[in-house]
């Protein structure tokens, strides 16, 4: 490809690191449920002339010249979003999912009215009010938990609603394996007149692919995020349904103030159309099966880890998303497997479980996902076998323990990387890793 050429020409440092990652993604099995593999389309329209322009506003109403195309581009990405999550409204400039969720915020809310969503170490968002995050030291928030079996906890939110009253409230999550409950909470929302928002980054593939309920009926606002599920460029988008415009009808009006100029400049034009490409794919009933795929593989994903000995949070999933719970064998033990994981050519990450006896830096889970290895077009066979491979990982880490002191645990961790990479068993896995994806390649023809 010509402008592939031009970068080797033009920095050869950068091509090669670029040539070394896909080489990374084609021979790995890519697991973070967060992550995905855009089509060659999408990544045509990112690496763009559009990303030249400058298009502070909104269509026909830029306060730059030269615009014509650009709007076409954006009102397209706009319609597309709207005819396909069934909205009255949608804003596709966020630059992305966290400063989408912000401009949320300060839309509906004033500093220091309350808030709710879901605890960060139960499964929730940093954006959704955690102490760390900038939406939990400016507005008062009052995180909801899950109950001992990892499901949420309705009798403690219905408690904590009614006690605080809160402004807005958030469902949807980041780490928690069962479907999300819109209907519950926009119920628990309506008994106090709160603002109900959705967000659906991880979830918003399947949505539109029918392979989870839809937040229309129950939510006010849903933001998502573009790249995950959704199979589209790093962006974001922000949705407000007609129950919304229902509540406040100059909602939409102050979404978009609030991202231009509220908080934000230009758009990043060729994301825009990245997103417009996306959507696009995604309204193919091709892209329906592929969803509900996902949803299987995911499933079967998790029996075959609970057969292989593995724990689980919630014991299973509903959606794209397995959360193991490692705190049987050791506390913090979520850095030695995801690193593991990575020596045998799993991509995973480290995550906190509900009670969690650790803490966000060592803590006592893995996240695991199939969007990308449905993509690939591996399906519940691979799955039964990557369930496997990922068990037989674990068992290696069994022997090893998170030291009590701190000041030890860096040298722990050291040794412990030495030791991975000569470990002949985890080295067997990578084989396996190596031959599975090798039946099932990835951007075929595609090559620097």
């Amino acid at each position: 490809m010509e402008w592939l050429e031009q970068l080797k020409a033009t920095d050869p440092d950068t091509y090669e690191f670029m040539k070394k990652e896909l080489g990374r993604q084609r021979d790995g099995l890519e697991m973070i449920p967060s992550e995905n593999f855009t089509s060659l389309a999408v990544m045509q329209a990112m690496g763009s002339v559009l990303t030249n322009k400058y298009s502070e506003g909104y269509p026909g109403h830029r306060f730059y010249g030269g615009n014509e195309y650009i709007d076409e581009i954006e009102k397209l990405a706009v319609e597309r979003a709207k005819k396909l999550f069934n909205v009255p409204y949608a804003n596709v400039q966020p630059y992305s999912g966290s400063p989408a969720n912000l401009a949320v915020y300060f839309a509906v809310c004033k500093p220091g009215e309350t808030i709710m969503g879901l605890n960060l170490s139960d499964g929730g968002h940093l954006t959704h009010g955690f102490k760390a995050s900038i939406t939990g030291q400016v507005f008062r928030s009052v995180p909801y938990h899950v109950k001992k079996d990892g499901y949420i906890d309705f009798d403690e939110v219905r408690k904590l609603v009614a006690e605080n009253k809160p402004k807005l409230i958030w469902v949807g999550y980041t780490a928690y394996p069962r479907a999300f409950p819109f209907r519950e909470f926009g119920e628990i929302a309506d008994s106090e007149g709160a603002y109900l928002a959705a967000d659906i980054s991880h979830i918003s593939g399947l949505v539109v692919g029918g392979a989870h309920e839809s937040p229309v009926p129950y939510a006010h606002i849903i933001t998502t995020t573009t790249h995950k599920t959704l199979r589209g460029p790093r962006g974001a988008m922000i949705m407000v349904t007609g129950k919304g415009l229902g509540k406040d009808p100059e909602l939409a009006d102050k979404m978009d103030k609030i991202i231009i100029p509220g908080m934000q400049g230009g758009p990043h034009n060729h994301v825009t159309a990245g997103i417009a490409v996306a959507l696009a794919e995604a309204a193919k009933p091709e892209f329906a099966a592929y969803a509900k795929q996902i949803v299987s593989n995911a499933d079967a994903l998790a029996r075959s880890l609970v057969k292989n000995g593995i724990t689980l949070v919630t014991g299973g999933t509903d959606t794209h998303l397995i959360l193991i719970d490692l705190s049987p064998i050791g506390k913090g033990m979520g850095i030695f497997a995801q690193e593991a994981l990575d020596a045998a050519g799993i991509t995973a990450n480290k995550n906190t479980v509900p009670n969690d006896p650790s803490n966000p830096f060592y803590p006592s889970g893995v996240r695991l996902g199939t969007p990308a290895l449905t993509t690939r077009g591996m399906k519940e066979h691979e799955m039964e076998e990557i369930g496997k491979l990922i068990a037989e990982v674990i068992g290696e880490i069994k022997r090893y323990k998170m030291p009590e002191n701190k000041d030890e645990r860096q040298r722990y961790l050291a040794d412990f990387r030495r030791e991975i990479k000569e470990n002949r068993n985890l080295q067997e896995v990578r084989k396996k890793v190596l031959e599975l994806c090798g039946k099932f390649p990835l951007y075929s023809g595609f090559e620097f």
